[in-house]
C-alpha cells in the first residue's frame, strides 16, 4: 500500500502554486498526492509533475470535480461538458504519471432528487453509454476509471458498493473499477468491511476519513475490521486521507462542514497518517 493526501484538505482550486505543500507532505511521511482538478486550465501538469518528482511523491490519482454543469446523466450540454472535462483529466494522467481518475464519475455531486421508474432507468443507461465511451478513451491511455459511491445526501444514483458493481457490470470495461470511501460507507453500507470484501479485485482506490469527515482514527469507525478486509482482499493500492476543514470555504460548503471538526488540516494529515500506517502495517 501507499499512503496519500487529497489536496482539497489544503487548497481549492488546485493551481501551480499549490505545489508549495508538497515538501510538507513528504516531510510528514506521505508517499503520494491525490490532485483534485476543478479546472484543468488552472495549472500546468508538466510543472506539477516536476514538483512531484523533486519531492519524491507520486500522483496516485486525479480526483474529479463534477459540478452541476458536468453530468453524464444530465442534459446534452451537461453530458458534453462532463465528457470534455473527464477526457482532459485522463490526458493529464500521462503527464502526471497517475494511474487513474477517481470520484462519482456517473453524475454531478449534489443531484439527489430521488428519481424512480422510467426516469431513473433513462438516467442510468445515459450514464452507462457515456461511461462506456469514456472507458474506451481511458483504455487507450492505460488509465483506470474508479467509480465512487456517495452518500444519499450527495447523490441518488450510486450509494453502495453493490450499486457500483452493477454499474461496472453494465459498462463492461476492464478499466472501470471501484473507489470506496469510509465516510460514505459509514452512512450507506450495512457493513463497510463486508462492502470491501464484495468489491474484492475491483477495488482500485480507497479514501480514509473519519465518520465526521475528520481524522481517521479519531472517530467511531471500526477501523480494525476495515483493515482486516483490505488485507484479506490483498489490496495494495493507495490509501488516501480525504478530510475537510471550514478553512477551504467552497469545499466546506459543498461537504456541509459547519464547524471545526479538528484543530487544523495539518493535525488531520499527520495524525491520520500515523494511525493508518499503524493499523494497516
Amino acid at each position: 500500500m501507499i499512503f496519500g493526501i487529497n489536496t482539497l484538505l489544503f487548497e481549492s482550486p488546485f493551481k501551480n502554486n499549490s505545489t508549495r505543500f508538497f515538501k510538507e507532505f513528504k516531510a510528514w511521511g506521505f508517499d503520494a498526492v491525490e490532485i483534485a482538478v476543478e479546472d484543468p486550465k488552472n495549472f500546468d501538469p508538466v510543472y506539477v509533475r516536476r514538483k512531484l518528482d523533486e519531492n519524491n511523491l507520486k500522483c496516485c490519482a486525479i480526483c474529479s470535480i463534477l459540478g452541476s454543469d458536468r453530468d453524464l446523466r444530465g442534459d446534452a450540454a451537461q453530458q458534453k461538458n462532463a465528457m470534455e472535462y473527464l477526457s482532459k483529466i485522463i490526458d493529464y494522467c500521462e503527464t502526471l504519471n497517475s494511474p487513474m481518475v477517481i470520484g462519482p464519475l456517473y453524475s454531478c455531486v449534489g443531484r439527489a432528487a430521488g428519481y424512480s421508474g422510467r426516469e431513473r432507468q433513462l438516467q442510468w443507461w445515459t450514464a452507462v453509454k457515456n461511461l462506456r465511451n469514456l472507458a474506451k478513451y481511458a483504455e487507450k491511455r492505460n488509465v483506470i476509471l474508479a467509480i465512487e459511491p456517495l452518500n444519499r445526501f450527495e447523490t441518488d444514483m450510486i450509494n453502495t458498493c453493490a450499486q457500483a458493481l452493477q454499474l461496472i457490470h453494465d459498462i463492461k470495461s476492464p478499466v472501470v473499477k471501484i473507489h470506496l470511501d469510509t465516510f460514505h460507507m459509514n452512512i450507506e453500507e450495512k457493513d463497510p468491511a463486508l462492502a470491501i470484501l464484495k468489491a474484492g479485485k475491483n477495488l482500485a482506490h480507497f479514501h480514509a476519513s473519519g465518520n465526521d469527515r475528520g481524522t481517521p482514527g479519531n472517530d467511531h469507525i471500526n477501523w480494525a475490521s476495515i483493515a482486516a478486509s483490505l488485507k484479506k482482499i490483498k489490496y495494495n493500492g493507495a490509501i488516501v486521507i480525504e478530510s475537510f476543514t471550514p478553512g477551504i470555504e467552497i469545499i466546506a460548503k459543498a461537504a456541509s462542514i459547519w464547524r471545526a471538526i479538528e484543530p487544523d488540516a495539518k493535525h488531520i494529515a499527520k495524525n491520520g497518517l500515523k494511525f493508518l500506517r499503524r493499523i494497516l502495517s
